[in-house]
């Protein structure tokens, strides 16, 4: 996957886009259940106050407040709060003003209120203290005692602090109160602060619906930008993970273009439909998945465990407890898997291979009534995929049930531990629930990575073999400094040439020496396998000489691009392979701005006309893919005309006439005589009929020339092609 690591570059700012929305995404995520933590501990339980120290207190509160703190918080209060004159204002806001209470000190915002809540937290700790200490020791219970903020009655308090007790109890009690738990302290200073402000006649049910709606809407708000954010990265991720698909396939068709046929015997047809679409969409499927997915896992995992841990670090070890199963799982999961994916992009190698011989070859394999063993191979071929692909999904089923076993028993060790520190004044139950909610963000973001690590195995030997056709080296390359072909005569020489196909032992072709001169036809024949095809193969280079060079006017062809040379020629290979579309656009594939009279010339020389003039359509008639809807011979004479429309200084036909009757044969050669007029025409052939009339034919048999001459002078000669021409019942024939 490194390798393909290039194709990231043109999106590097969408992907740095991407991360930066993720981020903001994973924020606000996170910030969720401390939000929802609020609501239920001071929404609900607080009655929508913030703060330990109400922002406004009555004279006897602030008494009663400074009695029971040290000299250091006292000063504090002090400096926080001022003495001030009751008017409309604040009779509106805390109406039993209007019912005697003798003075008001309200917050002047000189001092924090994060200090004031811990000065206020202490005292009211102290108080607390205090009045349990005086029901130990007394005996006597009140309902002062009790948690709940409604009754607890302040007259009481105001007349208590009054006695003798009460000042011995707090000085005990306030240095020991400064050391308390802050969580214990807060739910004493939270509980008062609704006492003062009933006191004062504060509206609490607005106060806490106020509250509600607040934090409600900034939850919404969130979330929404959250699903914002989402959205747009989903987008980005969709676009770059196409735009690199695109560049991918693109990329492999230009690279297999440029192959040779030594690259097409080393990589299957099959293999390379398999790395143009399945392996692209794997890659596709990870850089979609990945930039949402694997980038947005790590911001929600360590996120969430610094929160959590922050939430109440007395439970981090259900964290790490879950971490560590999570880990193990996954690796089990993935050293199982693993293995087999590179196994099953073989099998669909192999699967697409079956079905594209079964589908190309329908005709022959009905002529020869196979179609069992051909399902019977098919089937063997799918089911070996479906074993694997089964194999890897039933280790994946494990995974979901383990995933889900893992959050519920979270949860439940979250709650069952939760309600034990609850129970003695450590935690809250807003907190609690926060936990529980990051929990389950920290294990979803190792579900997240346990579902890429399912996809990363795959998609790795899918880039490894999209990289292995990108890497790969042509054994063709055009030269650094390539010499032009400028006013072709089209003069062809092989000096020496010996040629061997890669990982061969032996030469195929050996000291093969001869010249096709322009205006005049040479022809080449022999027995099957003797190197007609190989030989002319190396005049467009669709494969290099060993040994010897192969020259054009006298420029040998490796030192010009591979371009410019097969511009120059114009080839009919031995199946005529046709391209959907129309038979206009099929003539003019090798010269794309060849006209209506050239294109109807080249046919009627390739006795193509005669059938195309009959179809209702003409020359738009329809071809199908590979030409299925057109005979062999009419498909043969197609391609040649195709070729002829090219007007090139050389031709090669490769066994192109095989198809044709003789009287089709003899015409076609007769007007093909005329059209190529001084170009240099090289014809591989079986029939002797087809190639009789040649200036110089050229006789092979082993890969060595045997003869060469005219068909009379080889008659004579060449005891090769005696036997052939006799074979035929030819040699009468001059």
């Amino acid at each position: 996957m490194l390798k393909l690591s290039r194709y990231l570059k043109p999106y590097v700012f969408l992907i740095i886009l991407s991360l930066t929305m993720l981020f903001g995404q994973g924020m606000a995520e996170l910030f969720l259940p401390n939000l929802m933590s609020d609501i239920v501990n001071i929404g609900i339980q607080r009655s929508g106050i913030e703060h330990s120290a109400p922002e406004a207190l009555s004279e006897d509160a602030f008494g009663l407040l400074c009695s029971l703190m040290g000299e250091e918080n006292r000063a504090l209060l002090e400096k926080g709060y001022d003495k001030t004159e009751i008017n409309e204002e604040y009779i509106k806001r805390y109406p039993a003003l209007a019912n005697g209470i003798s003075g008001l000190y309200v917050q002047n915002g000189s001092v924090a209120p994060e200090e004031l809540d811990s000065a206020a937290n202490c005292a009211c700790t102290a108080l607390m203290l205090t009045i349990k200490d005086f029901s130990e020791n007394t005996g006597i219970t009140s309902e002062n005692n009790s948690s709940s903020s409604d009754s607890i009655d302040l007259s009481a308090f105001y007349a208590f602090s009054e006695t003798p007790y009460f000042t011995t109890a707090t000085e005990k009690h306030i240095a020991e109160a400064e050391k308390y738990d802050p969580t214990v302290s807060s739910q004493a200073g939270a509980s008062f602060a609704q006492v003062f402000y009933r006191e004062l006649g504060a509206d609490l049910s607005a106060m806490r619906t106020g509250y509600l709606f607040r934090l409600g809407g900034l939850m919404v708000l969130i979330t929404l930008c959250s699903a914002a954010a989402s959205i747009a990265v989903s987008f980005i991720a969709a676009r770059v993970g196409a735009g690199i698909a695109r560049n991918l396939r693109s990329d492999i068709f230009r690279k297999v273009e440029g192959f040779t046929s030594a690259e097409f015997d080393k990589f299957s047809t099959a293999s390379l439909i398999t790395r143009t679409t399945n392996d692209v969409n794997q890659v596709q499927l990870i850089v979609t998945m990945g930039l949402r997915m694997i980038c947005y896992a790590p911001i929600l995992g360590i996120g969430g465990a610094i929160l959590a841990a922050s939430t109440s670090l007395s439970m981090s070890w259900i964290i790490v407890l879950a971490i560590v199963l999570l880990f193990v799982i996954m690796i089990i999961v993935l050293l199982t898997a693993m293995p087999k994916f590179k196994v099953m992009q073989k099998m669909i190698d192999r699967l697409n291979l079956v079905t594209r011989e079964s589908l190309s070859g329908l005709l022959v394999i009905r002529a020869f009534g196979t179609e069992r063993y051909e399902e019977q191979r098919f089937d063997k071929a799918n089911k070996d995929l479906t074993s694997v692909n089964l194999f890897v999904n039933r280790v994946m089923t494990f995974l979901m049930p383990l995933m889900t076993i893992i959050m519920n028993g979270v949860s439940m060790l979250v709650v069952w531990v939760g309600a034990h520190l609850i129970e003695q004044s450590q935690m809250q139950i807003g907190d609690m629930m926060a936990f529980i909610q990051y929990s389950m963000m920290i294990i979803m973001s190792f579900l997240m990575i346990a579902v890429m690590f399912v996809i990363i195995p795959r998609a790795s030997v899918s880039g490894g073999r999209i990289a292995e056709v990108l890497g790969h080296e042509c054994s063709i390359k055009d030269p650094d400094d390539p010499e032009l072909l400028e006013n072709v005569r089209g003069e062809v020489r092989f000096e020496n040439v010996c040629f061997r196909y890669e990982g061969a032992e032996n030469d195929v072709l050996h000291d093969i020496g001869f010249t096709a001169e322009p205006g005049r036809t040479t022809a080449f024949i022999g027995t099957t396998g003797s190197g007609k095809t190989t030989l002319i193969s190396l005049i467009p280079r669709f494969y290099d000489v060993t040994e010897g060079s192969v020259k054009i006017d006298g420029i040998d062809v490796r030192s010009v691009t591979q371009h410019d040379l097969r511009e120059q020629i114009g080839i009919v290979p031995q199946k005529g392979m046709l391209f959907s579309g129309d038979i206009s656009s099929n003539l003019r594939y090798g010269r794309r701005t060849a006209g209506d009279d050239e294109i109807q010339l080249a046919a009627q020389t390739a006795m193509a006309s005669e059938f195309i003039e009959k179809m209702p359509e003409g020359y738009s008639s329809v071809v199908s893919q590979g030409g299925t809807n057109y005979s062999g011979g009419q498909k043969q004479r197609l391609a040649i005309a195709r070729a002829l429309v090219k007007k090139a200084p050389v031709y090669i036909f490769d066994d192109s006439f095989s198809a044709l009757d003789f009287r089709t044969d003899a015409a076609l050669r007769k007007a093909l005589k005329k059209y190529t007029g001084n170009s240099t025409v090289i014809i591989v052939a079986q029939r002797i009929s087809t190639i009789m009339h040649a200036d110089k034919i050229i006789v092979l048999d082993g890969g060595r020339i045997v003869g060469s001459g005219t068909h009379n002078e080889l008659l004579e000669s060449c005891d090769a092609y005696r036997e052939i021409a006799v074979s035929q019942n030819s040699a009468n024939k001059v």
